[in-house]
């Protein structure tokens, strides 16, 4: 009888130590985020639809979060966002206040052997993705390339972003196995910066293009019939491609190899646009991330910002992303180097590291948000906007070096950019 009370005194001691430690890990969390911002960087520039989804990600999670911290979105570009993922490996910081939207092609980089990766795929954590992707490859309409046997044939050059990504690594697949006769000018920031390139008719047009960013960010494009859509290249067929007639790549394979190199090379596509945390971030502040994000992409003010950028929503939870990210780096050595070759192979395809241009267009500011980090002026009868960043912006006013929260409504403000939309190198206002 003595002996059973103990056991019942020890039994109900252990429930309570377990219901105190989870309730302690809950407010744990609660505490840690309250008063604290969350950094969201963004591994393409301003403009484009990583950058849309991302910010409206932003501006919707931190209040699905215990303790309810501030999201701040900060776009750091470069070597198609192997940069960023690199940072967020290694240098930034652990603790769940930093989050990343990467390529979705980034597991494909350390797969592949990239000598630039600096991180290993399976142990980022994994948040979740906003919605899976079907990619395309357009060409601008003057070049009157309308079916796929045309593309395939001609000649034509492609805008890319550098090593690894979509626009690059389509177009090579594309060559290698399929025998399309297509070159590359790379380097481009992002894909905003590939679409002034088409219309200033530097490039023939762009592969890797997500049809919702089609959608979303030149709806006018598809409206006026500024572009040929020839292909959509995805492990699944997107209903309204389907709908308008796009061919699909997976239709292409005729061969075992070319379906695994394809169903390898596309899976990616489902990743849509991934977000990350550091590998150390601590498991409950993980779980607590996912959680946030999950309820975030069923927020009916979160769908309806989406809808109003006509942006698409299929969400992948962060488990279902990890998942994918394990399947992928656990593939077959042989596939893995026929995909590798697919993907790196250029034999006598044209490639060159483009210099982006950059132009200068001045009028008066019309309107300013987010505290100067957008601004707009009337030129030439138009509204153009242009992304300021705090540091790799430089921002004059009279003269004199200021800060960008300074500009003002009515003040002629000079952007040198690359094109509308684009972050800015320099602004120089006069009051």
């Amino acid at each position: 009888m003595r002996t059973s009370n103990v056991m019942k005194a020890v039994g109900l001691s252990c429930v309570l130590v377990l219901a105190g430690a989870s309730a302690g890990s809950a407010q744990s969390v609660a505490g840690f985020y309250k008063g604290k911002t969350i950094t969201f960087y963004i591994g393409y520039p301003s403009g484009g639809g990583y950058d849309a989804f991302s910010r409206t990600v932003a501006r919707h999670m931190g209040k699905h979060i215990p303790g309810n911290p501030r999201f701040t979105p900060k776009n750091r570009p470069g070597a198609g966002t192997i940069k960023l993922a690199n940072e967020v490996f290694n240098t930034l910081a652990q603790d769940g206040t930093v989050l990343a939207m990467v390529d979705r092609g980034i597991p494909m980089e350390a797969l592949f052997g990239s000598k630039q990766v600096r991180f290993e795929p399976t142990k980022f954590n994994w948040i979740g993705s906003v919605n899976n992707e079907v990619s395309t490859c357009v060409t601008w309409h003057t070049l009157g390339v309308k079916t796929l046997k045309q593309f395939m044939t001609r000649k034509l050059v492609m805008g890319g972003t550098g090593p690894g990504t979509g626009p690059d690594m389509m177009v090579k697949v594309l060559n290698n196995v399929f025998g399309a006769n297509l070159n590359l000018i790379t380097g481009y920031p992002g894909g905003n910066n590939i679409n002034l390139a088409i219309e200033r008719g530097e490039v023939d047009g762009r592969c890797g293009w997500s049809w919702s960013s089609i959608a979303s960010t030149r709806p006018a494009w598809l409206k006026d019939g500024k572009i040929d859509i020839l292909i959509q290249m995805s492990t699944s067929k997107h209903p309204e491609l389907t709908k308008r007639g796009v061919p699909w790549i997976m239709d292409l394979g005729k061969t075992k190899r070319q379906r695994q190199i394809l169903t390898l090379l596309f899976a990616r596509e489902a990743m849509g646009r991934p977000i990350i945390a550091g590998p150390k971030v601590p498991n409950v502040r993980v779980k607590a991330l996912r959680t946030a994000f999950l309820a975030t992409t069923k927020d009916a003010k979160f769908l309806a910002a989406l809808k109003k950028q006509r942006l698409e929503s299929a969400p992948l939870t962060g488990e279902e992303v990890q998942n994918l990210v394990a399947k992928i780096m656990d593939t077959k050595p042989d596939v893995v180097e026929a995909s590798r070759e697919a993907t790196q192979k250029t034999g006598q395809m044209y490639i060159k590291k483009v210099k982006v241009k950059m132009v200068k267009h001045t009028g008066p500011v019309t309107k300013i948000k987010r505290g100067g980090r957008r601004v707009w002026i009337k030129y030439q009868g138009k509204e153009v906007k242009t992304a300021i960043s705090g540091s790799k912006t430089k921002v004059t006013i009279n003269g004199k070096k200021t800060k960008r929260k300074n500009i003002k409504v009515g003040m002629t403000c000079t952007f040198t950019y690359p094109g509308p939309g684009s972050r800015s190198k320099n602004v120089d206002c006069k009051s």
